[in-house]
């Protein structure tokens, strides 16, 4: 699987360089999920999916 290289850090996360942040990006049919400390290990997800989740968890 090619991993797209559109990044963005949470502004969560807070300022800075840090490795304590949660990264997204996007492609055309899924979205992809990862901590900056372990960037190797993707999560990847449909939208559909991580709304269903997201509304369970509200």
């Amino acid at each position: 699987m090619t991993l797209p290289d559109n990044w963005q850090k949470s502004s969560y996360s807070g300022e800075g360089d840090g490795n304590a942040c949660v990264e997204l990006a996007s492609t055309p049919t899924t979205l992809h999920l990862r901590e900056s400390d372990t960037p190797a290990t993707v999560l990847t997800v449909t939208p559909a999916s991580l709304g269903h989740l997201l509304d369970a968890l509200r």
